[in-house]
């Protein structure tokens, strides 16, 4: 299992991570938060762009995902994290998170942010063992509510 940078070519495995960690749970979300959260060929090219996305592959491809980018005033933020079912539980979320705070730490922030809904409650555990908070913050998320956490960084 090796975790490293997308590239433009890793784009497709990117959106078929995402939809494969998030089917599970289409019918708690809002069309359009599903589909911001799966993202479309568009916003997935954007988000190569615009942050540092990692992937974990292994012999079978692309198994998970993370994207981390400095958002300014020393917080970055985090988007979506994924593994696929079949390789959850495998220690992979952890190398992902990991690297993706290294980058913030090396673009020079000091706190990490990333938001998440409450369907995803194995997630919240994840990220809160990680010493991830609860920041009070909600905000619309295209019909549903979204939950900031945060974590001040090392």
């Amino acid at each position: 299992m090796t975790i490293r940078r997308a590239t433009h070519a890793d784009i497709h495995a990117v959106m078929d991570c995402l939809t494969a960690a998030f089917a599970p749970y289409e019918s708690r979300y809002t069309p359009g938060a599903f589909q911001d959260t799966v993202l479309s060929a568009e916003s997935a090219e954007r988000r190569v762009r615009e942050m540092t996305v990692f992937v974990a592959d292994d012999a079978s491809g692309v198994v998970g995902t993370i994207a981390a980018g400095a958002a300014g005033a020393g917080e970055g933020h985090l988007r979506g994290m994924a593994v696929l079912p079949h390789h959850q539980g495998r220690g992979i979320a952890d190398r992902l998170l990991h690297a993706a705070e290294a980058e913030l730490l090396r673009l020079g922030c000091t706190r990490a942010t990333l938001d998440t809904t409450m369907p995803l409650e194995r997630a919240i555990r994840f990220y809160e063992r990680n010493g991830y908070r609860a920041t009070g913050v909600v905000r619309d998320f295209f019909g549903m509510p979204l939950f900031e956490y945060a974590k001040e960084l090392r």
